[in-house]
Parts: C-alpha cells; structure tokens; sequence
C-alpha cells in the first residue's frame, strides 16, 4: 500500500489554526514572521526530518505543504532542508478552505483506485524510525477490519514530549491517545476523504480505531509557537534535561542528535 505522510509547513489556511485571524493577509504576516520562521525552521531540522529520513522502510511519500505566497527566502531554505530527501513533495497551493486543500494535495499524490495509507505530521514533532515499517505491520494485521470499512484510523499513544534548545533536549515520556502524531488512518480505493478531513482528537468517533501502547513512536515538539499552545488556559509543562543515556535513547529511536540541536539552537 501506499503510505503517504501530510505534514503543512506553515500554510496560509482559511481555518485549521487554534489561532485566529481576521484576514489571510494577517494570517500570513504571523506565519511568515522572522522569529517565529527561524523557529519552524530549527525544529523542523532537528527534530521533525531526521526521524522521516532515517525510516527503516524507505517506501513512502511525504507531502509538504506551503503557501504560494511563501516569501522566496524561507521556500529556499526549505528546499534546501529538503534535499537528498527523496520522499519529500514540497507542495505550494494558494490559500484556501484549510480541509478541501489537505484534501486535494493528498488525493493529487495518490493512486485513486489503489488503497493507501496515510498519516499526518507536525513540521515540529517527530516519529521513531521504524514508524513507516509498523504502520505497514498493522495494516497487514488488520487486514479483515481494513476490507470491511472505508476508513480506519491507527493511533500510536506512547511517546515523548519534547523541547530542544541551546543546551540538548528536556523530554518526558507520555501515554496520550489521538494526539495528532503517530496517527494514520487506511482508506479503500475511491474514498476522497483524507485523514486531514477530520480532527485527530476525534478520529474515533468517525470510524474504528485500533491503538497501540507497546513502545514509544513519536516526539511531541514543545515551543512557544505551538498552535496548540497560544490559548491563555494552557499551561507550561515541566521537562526534565535528558542526560547522556536518554540523548543516546533519542538518536537510536527518533534519529535525533542532541549534538545537532545544540548547533542549530546555538
């Protein structure tokens, strides 16, 4: 099966932001802003990429999405990211209804009388190496379950949560179901609707699910541009410095280098 991941890199949707704006135009000027690119841009090398370019089943698409309008300076340093990355799809679409445009770059990249798998991915979190290679395990297994159903989700709950800085990385491990990372969903030949069409907290109430809580598959980026963390209830979360042995942990499962990110954040 095709496995297709979906990752938007700060696109000027209409919707799909807990951040709201009155306008595109706004919208963009607060995506595009320096300090908050230069953000995007390190985590999205040190702790989103390394992972996806490491899997130990090479086979997949990985989609990214930008604006049209990106101004050229970022679009350049992402292609450069990028390259020698070739599962990476660099996608620039013109803003627009934030599901209908997911949708439309994913069923764009996919064969349409063919089943596939897809899942969805943070430009700032991370997925372990042998994710592509378990996601495919599952569906194998679930094979009866997949036949019978348009749509199943598969959620992976244990992972990390994650910040990186100056200093290496602080994390702690995490049992968090529906989180939107480490998520996938099989959908049958035909079927339009995209995992990017329904909320990942809410994925089970639209189709069956089947969960995992074997091992830890994902990194939970944590920084101060987090969509998720720009609401006035959230509160800051207590992570502990890794020492040696949980930098080790994380450069074997996740391929991130504590050394990497202390250069990057540097």
């Amino acid at each position: 099966m095709h496995v297709i991941g979906f990752c938007r890199f700060s696109y000027p949707a209409e919707g799909g932001f807990q951040v709201e704006h009155a306008s595109v135009e706004a919208r963009m000027a607060y995506l595009y802003a320096p300090e908050r690119m230069e953000e995007r841009f390190r985590h999205f090398e040190t702790i989103c990429l390394p992972g996806l370019k490491a899997q130990t089943d090479g086979d997949f698409t990985f989609l990214i999405l930008v604006g049209e309008v990106m101004p050229e300076r970022w679009m350049h340093r992402l292609l450069a990211l990028v390259e020698g990355f070739p599962q990476a799809v660099v996608v620039p679409r013109a803003p627009g209804p934030h599901r209908q445009i997911c949708q439309e770059a994913i069923n764009a990249a996919r064969d349409m009388g063919q089943p596939c798998l897809q899942f969805r991915h943070d430009d700032d979190d991370a997925v372990a190496v042998d994710f592509v290679a378990t996601l495919r395990e599952a569906a194998r297994d679930c094979a009866a379950l997949t036949a019978k159903h348009r749509l199943v989700g598969f959620d992976w709950n244990r992972g990390y949560i994650g910040r990186p800085d100056a200093e290496g990385l602080c994390a702690e491990e995490t049992v968090t179901p529906y989180w939107g990372v480490a998520q996938a969903m099989a959908v049958q030949a035909g079927v339009r609707q995209s995992i990017m069409n329904f909320g990942h907290a809410k994925i089970n109430q639209f189709m069956p699910t089947v969960t995992f809580t074997d091992s830890a598959m994902y990194v939970r980026g944590h920084n101060d541009h987090n969509d998720s963390r720009q609401k006035k209830h959230v509160k800051p979360v207590a992570l502990r410095r890794l020492d040696a042995a949980g930098e080790a942990l994380f450069r074997t499962r996740f391929a991130i280098d504590a050394d990497h990110v202390r250069r990057v954040f540097a």
